[in-house]
């Protein structure tokens, strides 16, 4: 499959950090995309990153890419963040468009299915919501957050490499065993 691999926002969006500031979500995201895609690349998956590690990619490039790619399947990993302090919001949670396909679906629960079981946080479900990425791409495309910043006790984790390691471990089950290509 040819897959786009995106770490959700950039380097420099304002505002997508742990309240403590200890955390930019980037740094999260890009490394569970980095790990990632040296899973897939092993599983002979055709991997390519829609975002850039040292500048912000606007929303419209990263889907014209895809869209252009004609990839197979879109993936766009976040750290979550509920208001800007910290509070209990807790788990995982997955996002596809309201209008998304059946396979959008089936590919949705499967990465949240195996994302919650690896990392065992809370299941908050598979969401709909009308998202740029989620919107503007031709492919089933998913957007997964990963934990919450705003949570001390996920923060800890979205730091640790080991916990961004089995989120990639988690994420590329999901591809390889459980999505119906």
């Amino acid at each position: 499959m040819k897959i786009i691999v995106d770490a959700g926002h950039g380097p420099n969006t304002p505002g997508k950090r742990s309240p403590d500031g200890r955390l930019r979500e980037f740094h999260f995201n890009s490394a569970v995309a980095d790990e990632l895609k040296k899973r897939l690349l092993l599983d002979g998956h055709t991997v390519i990153f829609s975002h850039h590690p040292e500048e912000d990619v606007p929303l419209f490039e990263r889907t014209r890419l895809a869209n252009r790619l004609r990839a197979d399947l879109f993936l766009s990993i976040h750290a979550n963040a509920a208001g800007n302090s910290f509070n209990g919001a807790a788990g995982i949670e997955t996002f596809i468009h309201p209008n998304a396909s059946n396979f959008s679906r089936q590919t949705a629960d499967a990465v949240q299915q195996s994302l919650v079981r690896s990392v065992k946080l809370p299941d908050r479900g598979v969401k709909r919501e009308d998202f740029a990425v989620l919107r503007d791409t031709l492919m089933p495309a998913v957007l997964i957050e990963c934990g919450f910043m705003t949570n001390r006790e996920e923060l800890a984790l979205l730091q640790s490499d080991h916990y961004r390691r089995r989120c990639a471990g988690a994420i590329a089950y999901a591809v390889n065993c459980c999505i119906p290509f």
